[in-house]
Parts: structure tokens; sequence; C-alpha cells
């Protein structure tokens, strides 16, 4: 049986299409709704051109970085197996925890909306036959939010790598992946605390000070427990620490009993006692903590996922190759994540 992927044509026009990624330019010309009932079902329009040329990308039995060049047409597909491969080392990340919507959009300054109720408009109120029902207004952000590039240069020869197998460069790929998001997190970080340039810096507390309370340097359950207290009408469902930080939650009396042991022994994950998400990340700045409410806190503006100077990798010219991310982060709502300093 005869199979259109086996037919597609394959060139660099392919790549840099505006608001068209290489997979959706090829999905269009080979859609995967096509395979349904097939052994190929399951594999998007660019796994069927890796069978097409017989490229195993993946195991001990993976193929070696020239495989892609044998042809013209499989050397396409190069930069796309590379910005694949860099995304996954991107998805490692915990950026998505933090972030309450993604937003793409074609440029480099976005202007959000926001929402800035008054403790009056917070109030639910019981509206009576024919009285006026409480309005919440929705607004621009004064002032743009920028987007920022940030990314990696691959540097090394055709000749250095094309003997490796993929499966083993593709471990050099997610790490550029991973420092990628770390980039991006430190990004979003910044934002939670100092805001996206409107005025909405996230409200600040300080150990050893109304109404946190306790003594400056060290951090107790009371302190936390009164810092999630300023959280009402929001919820503090996700904690973003610093490493000293953690340790000083980890030594806790309330983090050492049995099932918080038996959780953190097992799958290396600890929820607090109030319930919330705890990443540690040392993106964070020391002796510092950031609760928020993951629901309203961050959005974050994806102008491009990964891009890579897809010529260089074609024509092989791998000396100096780009691989970049472009995204930004807004608030949405001001008060929805607060900062402790210990």
């Amino acid at each position: 049986m005869a199979y259109q992927f086996e037919n597609v044509k394959l060139e660099k026009g392919m790549y840099g299409q505006n608001g068209r990624s290489f997979t959706k330019v090829l999905e269009a010309m080979d859609p995967s709704e096509n395979y349904k009932g097939t052994a190929l079902e399951g594999l998007d329009a660019f796994q069927r051109q890796l069978k097409r040329f017989d490229i195993h990308v993946k195991g001990a039995g993976s193929d070696m970085v020239e495989k892609f060049f044998h042809t013209n047409e499989s050397s396409v597909l190069f930069p796309e197996f590379v910005s694949r491969v860099v995304r996954q080392g991107m998805e490692s990340d915990i950026l998505p925890e933090i972030t309450a919507t993604v937003t793409h959009f074609d440029g480099m300054d976005y202007r959000s909306i926001a929402s800035v109720p008054t403790d009056d408009e917070k109030e639910l109120k019981r509206v009576e036959e024919g009285a006026v029902i409480p309005t919440t207004s929705i607004r621009t952000q004064e002032n743009l939010v920028k987007l920022h590039k940030r990314g990696r240069m691959l540097v090394a020869s055709y000749e250095a790598i094309r003997f490796q197998r993929l499966d083993l460069f593709s471990v050099t790929l997610r790490q550029i992946g991973a420092y990628i998001a770390r980039m991006h997190l430190e990004d979003a970080i910044h934002v939670l605390i100092n805001g996206d340039g409107n005025n909405n810096a996230a409200p600040a507390y300080a150990v050893g000070q109304a109404p946190i309370g306790g003594t400056a340097g060290t951090l107790s359950y009371d302190e936390l427990v009164n810092f999630w207290a300023q959280f009402d009408p929001y919820t503090m469902n996700t904690m973003l620490v610093s490493n000293d930080v953690m340790l000083q939650l980890l030594k806790m009396p309330e983090f050492q009993n049995p099932l918080t042991g038996l959780n953190f022994q097992g799958t290396g994950k600890l929820s607090t006692p109030m319930g919330a998400n705890l990443l540690r990340t040392a993106a964070m700045p020391g002796g510092t903590l950031i609760g928020m409410d993951k629901n309203y806190a961050l959005e974050h503006i994806c102008g491009s996922e990964v891009t890579v100077e897809y010529d260089k990798l074609i024509d092989r010219q791998l000396e100096r190759a780009a691989i970049t991310s472009i995204s930004g982060f807004a608030k949405p709502y001001q008060d929805a994540s607060k900062v402790l300093t210990v």
C-alpha cells in the first residue's frame, strides 16, 4: 500500500513561514487524519518522515547523526529534530507549574490585560431584585510587556558529531533546552517579584516584621502560617523557594511526620503543611520565598518556542548555530503572588 508521506517533497522553504512551524507545514501536506486505522496511526507528519528515511533517533540502536544527511531531502529534517529535542529539555523545567496561562504572540512587545478589584469589589454581595449587579473591570495594561530572546550557541563541527549516535547527541540538546528554560524561569521570577513594568510588584513581607512576626533570619511554622493568611481571597497553592529556605522548611517539626517523610523518600516530592506545591530552584534569590495562586499569578507570553538556524544545520555548518526561544511574562493579578523574606 502506497502512503502519501513517501512522496512529500522536502525543502528549506518549509521553515521560516510566518505563523507556521515546520511541523504545521508538513502536516498540511500530509495530514495525520489520513492514517487513522493504519499501522502509522499515532505518528505525526515528522515522525512519518523519519520512518520514510529509516532514521532511528532513540535507543541503543539509534542511527548516527550523518544518517540525516544521506540525501538532500532527509537533511531538511535535521533542524526539526534539533528543535524537538531541545523542547524536551525545556519541558523538564518547573515553569509550567507556576504558569496560569500561555499566550502565543508574534512580536516583541505585548500588552496584557488585568483586573484590579478594590476591596469593595472583592466582596460577594447579595443582589436584591432590581438592584445593580456588581461589576468587574478588565483593562489593558498601561505599559507594554517586553519579550526577551534567550538561547545557546551550538558550537561543533559536522566532522566531530557525524559519527555520534543520535541518542547520545540528544543528551546535549536536552541540556541546551534546560539552560534556556532556566533563563526563562529567572525572567518569570523577576516578574513575580518586581512586576511586569505596570506598577504591580508583589506585596512584600519580612520575617520579624508585622504581620508575619518571628525573628529575622529564622523561618518557623508560625511565620509560614501568618504568610499563608495574607492570601485571602486567593489560595496559596504553590511556593517557590531558594535552597537555604528549603533547608529551613525541611527542618521544621511539621515536616518530620511519617507521612511527609514517606512521600519525600518515595517520590522526591514535598507538600507543605498548607497543601501547596513546593518547588525549589537555584534561580530564586537567597532567603526568599514566593507564595502564589498559580491559577492567577503569571501569564507566559510565548513569542517563539524554539528557533534554530535551519540554513546552517541543513548545510552542515554547525560551527556556530544559534538555538533560541522568545518569551515574556505578565501579572494578571498583582495580589495573586506575594514575597516573604526570611
